[in-house]
């Protein structure tokens, strides 16, 4: 009889600890949670700009259509040679505006004019690519380019590689960017590098996506 007693005990203590265990374990994740869904320029650059170019350029194949490669974001900070923290800051910021960690870029060379010297920090920079990219260039048409007073559109000249650079005069024009938390207005270039071999042709990609140039280019 004792032996019995201490196996229905021990059966009762150990009861709760299997529910315990049930409860702590982790449904298994089916996917990706950074990856819920296409981001909405990729999609729509497989499925509506590709045919778009290749009907104005006469591709013959979808390969021969131009893509963005890379976005690169860089602000170069010459300010930043007497105060440290405006790097710090503006890495801060590159960051919370791109969502990806940005760097410090340093100098090549020691000119004393500016009281400069070589591996100076002396600006912050980020590229983005893939997903990333899109989603940036996303909320960089559809979010901050209009948040600019009296915006009426941007400069169509790319560099005759079929890459382009647009320069940014206030970070402010980003949502993330809180204006009461900031020091100091700063500029930044963002440039769009394209796998275009000409600069109409990466014109008419970056029109595609939806940059809001002021004017059609002249062919």
């Amino acid at each position: 009889m004792a032996k019995e007693v201490k196996k229905e005990k021990a059966a009762k203590s150990a009861e709760p600890k299997a529910e315990v265990q049930k409860e702590t374990q982790v449904a298994p994740q089916t996917e990706d949670q950074g990856n819920r869904s296409t981001v909405t320029l990729k999609k729509e650059y497989a499925e509506r700009i590709v045919p778009v170019l290749m009907k104005e350029f006469g591709y013959k194949s979808v390969m021969q259509a131009p893509k963005l490669d890379k976005i690169v974001i860089n602000q170069g900070l010459g300010i930043g040679v007497a105060d440290k923290k405006i790097i710090e800051t503006a890495i801060n910021e590159l960051t919370a505006i791109t969502g990806q960690k940005a760097v410090a870029t340093y100098s090549r060379k020691d000119i004393s004019n500016f009281k400069l010297r070589k591996k100076m920090a002396i600006g912050a920079r980020v590229t983005l690519r893939h997903n990333k990219m899109y989603e940036f260039l996303e909320r960089l048409i559809r979010v901050a380019l209009p948040r600019i007073r009296d915006f009426r559109g941007i400069e169509g000249k790319l560099d005759g590689r079929g890459n382009y650079t647009l320069g940014i005069q206030e970070q402010i024009i980003f949502p993330e960017i809180n204006i009461d938390s900031i020091s100091r207005l700063l500029g930044m270039n963002i440039t769009f590098v394209t796998s275009a071999a000409t600069d109409e042709e990466g014109y008419a990609l970056l029109r595609e996506f939806g940059l809001p140039f002021r004017t059609e280019k002249n062919k």
